[in-house]
């Protein structure tokens, strides 16, 4: 019969934010931050690019994305990236990193 219970293998890692600050000084890490662009403007992580999940394109720009590099994605509390982490999975992304948390515990500058 049907298993309800039984959950998708995750094809990311949910990673703390002091792993995340690590792997953002890595060479081919590509920092993602995907709130509204209204959320990313009142404070971002460094270096960040703002692609909105809830946007009705969000697919079309994470596909064209290259996918030999590795991803730091986050939102405001881990939610959003770990959806966001999931349809790049789908899509191929093999290098998918979520920052567990989300910004709200983000220790480090923000800009």
């Amino acid at each position: 019969m049907f298993n309800f219970f039984q959950s998708k293998p995750k094809n990311y890692e949910d990673i703390p934010v002091g792993e995340f600050h690590e792997l953002m000084l890595q060479p081919d890490t590509v920092i993602l931050d995907v709130r509204t662009p209204g959320e990313f403007a009142s404070g971002k992580i460094r270096g960040a690019r703002n692609i909105d999940i809830m946007s009705r394109d969000f697919v079309n720009q994470v596909k064209n994305l290259p996918k030999d590099k590795t991803y730091l994605i986050y939102c405001r509390s881990g939610n959003r990236s770990g959806q966001a982490c999931e349809i790049m999975a789908d899509l191929g992304f093999e290098k998918l990193k979520n920052m567990a948390g989300g910004i709200m515990r983000w220790p480090f500058e923000t800009v």
